[in-house]
């Protein structure tokens, strides 16, 4: 063995290499078919990836930020909200909190895991945080906000402890959205449940991102919402298309976030 090679820490050329051919087909179908926004390719990459999170639901957007952002605004979060997340995360995850209308508040993480530690959040609700009498929620007493919901961070491919994040959530009423951008296929042992859960199956709604340095990268910009909430889903769906149901059918203001069909084949 040659001592001097060198290991590159992220190499993204060889494994598309290797997929060449089969990638030039997914664009050579595309070309033939002018099958570049929504349509089989979409469809079908839906159909599985829900079936591979075991979730209900499956929306392809265009890249992981635009999950998060329109799983906040389908799930319910609101100008004025406050939402828990953790501090060690891309600026992702906070950007799309802001961009729903909410205020970002941060409780840490547990020193093993690198996961939000589900006593600090306890703990942040108990002792940070008012409950009123016009409100079951509690009110950030940093912001004087409502707080409705929590954004878990999947980080290193390992899960936060679900079970403990979402029996506290119940507890306080609050909305859970799992950030899955680098947990694919990730599995948690839910005692609760008694088995298996995987990322994406457990919170109100779940965002992936396909960024071609994630545990499982497209190439290019991509990303999926996994919910089993059939509102949510579509919601989203129409959140994506701007705002659209059906065609030139706008019932509200949306985004152009549609995920395009070279990706998700």
């Amino acid at each position: 063995m040659n001592t001097k090679e060198k290991i590159a820490f992220l190499d993204l050329i060889t494994p598309h290499v290797e997929l060449e051919e089969e990638l030039v087909n997914v664009f050579r179908t595309a070309l033939r078919t002018a099958g570049f926004i929504g349509g089989p390719a979409v469809e079908g990459f839906e159909h599985e990836f829900a079936e591979f999170c075991h979730a209900q639901h499956c929306v392809g957007v265009g890249s992981g930020t635009d999950a998060l952002r329109f799983a906040f605004v389908a799930a319910g979060i609101r100008s004025g909200d406050s939402v828990i997340t953790v501090p060690n995360t891309f600026i992702a995850t906070t950007e799309a909190i802001s961009q729903a209308g909410a205020v970002p508040e941060f409780v840490d993480v547990d020193e093993h895991t690198y996961t939000m530690d589900p006593n600090k959040l306890r703990e942040f609700l108990e002792t940070q945080c008012d409950i009123t009498s016009s409100s079951a929620q509690p009110i950030s007493r940093r912001t004087g906000r409502k707080v409705t919901a929590v954004v878990p961070v999947h980080l290193y491919g390992q899960m936060a402890d679900m079970d403990a994040i979402l029996n506290i959530a119940e507890r306080f009423h609050l909305i859970v959205i799992e950030d899955a951008c680098q947990a694919h296929g990730a599995e948690y042992l839910s005692r609760k449940q008694n088995g298996w859960k995987r990322a994406g199956s457990m919170g109100h709604a779940a965002a992936f991102s396909f960024y071609p340095g994630k545990n499982l990268g497209a190439c290019g910009e991509a990303g999926a919402i996994t919910t089993n909430d059939a509102k949510i889903a579509h919601t989203c769906r129409m959140l994506r298309d701007h705002g659209q149901a059906k065609k030139y059918y706008h019932a509200m203001e949306g985004y152009n976030g549609r995920l395009d069909a070279i990706q998700a084949a």
